[in-house]
């Protein structure tokens, strides 16, 4: 409220910026069983707990990952290309699962002429992949091979938003996971998460939703405190 005793105006939303896997499409099950198949070639074991680990996390971290648990040694750079091609070959055999309203509401930001974006820390060819098979085009995707820190540093989100000509502070991020949330959030966007795998903690300014089946723009955009 302002000195006069008005309510101030909400801001204009600016762009909408999302996040693939596990927010736009239902990839997480995918990932698991890509997972799985490096480990077997690892001589290790794969369980839902690990995968719960690396949600949001980066290729490298991934990797990391894979090979503390594994027992076979091999060397970083290939066990990221068999994770690679493990996931290629699951996304060519079969339609990439579309999480409900969620493009849906792509759809709705596209027609309301809102700029927006993909921030992702999938490798190139996996987001390729991926859109190849969604009716919808993105005009600006940032990936893993844009920056040089992954989430949940704000390297992506800083990167999208000067892509899209918009400050931070005007635009929506929506988020699945909380590295995720965490890049968003210190980017300065207004962050609006639906946890899919995991978790994401509830906090002061940060918005918390089941699902985006159902929630139209105007929705999403009040949700985050802003005007259309």
């Amino acid at each position: 409220m302002s000195r006069s005793g008005h309510v101030a105006a909400a801001p204009a939303l600016g762009a909408v910026t999302f996040d693939m896997d596990g927010l736009l499409v239902d990839s997480e099950p995918l990932w698991f069983q890509a997972e799985s198949v490096v480990m077997k070639r690892l001589h290790g074991t794969w369980a839902p707990s690990d995968q719960q680990v690396l949600v949001g996390g980066s290729m490298p971290t991934t990797v990391a990952y894979l090979l503390s648990k594994g027992t076979r040694p091999a060397e970083p750079a290939v066990v990221a290309r068999w994770l690679r091609e493990a996931m290629l070959d699951l996304l060519r055999q079969a339609p990439v699962p579309v999480l409900p309203g969620a493009i849906e509401l792509v759809a709705e930001v596209q027609a309301a002429g809102l700029p927006f974006a993909i921030v992702t820390s999938s490798e190139p060819e996996i987001v390729d992949a991926v859109l190849a098979k969604l009716d919808v085009e993105f005009p600006v995707v940032v990936c893993a091979a844009d920056v040089s820190h992954a989430k949940p540093d704000p390297e992506g989100y800083l990167l999208a938003a000067a892509k899209l000509g918009v400050e931070p502070r005007q635009a929506i991020a929506l988020e699945d996971s909380i590295n995720g949330v965490r890049a968003a959030e210190a980017a300065g966007y207004r962050t609006v998460a639906v946890p899919s795998v995991v978790p994401v903690p509830p906090r002061p300014g940060r918005v918390l939703l089941d699902s985006l089946a159902g929630v139209t723009l105007e929705q999403l955009a009040t949700s985050a405190g802003f005007a259309l």
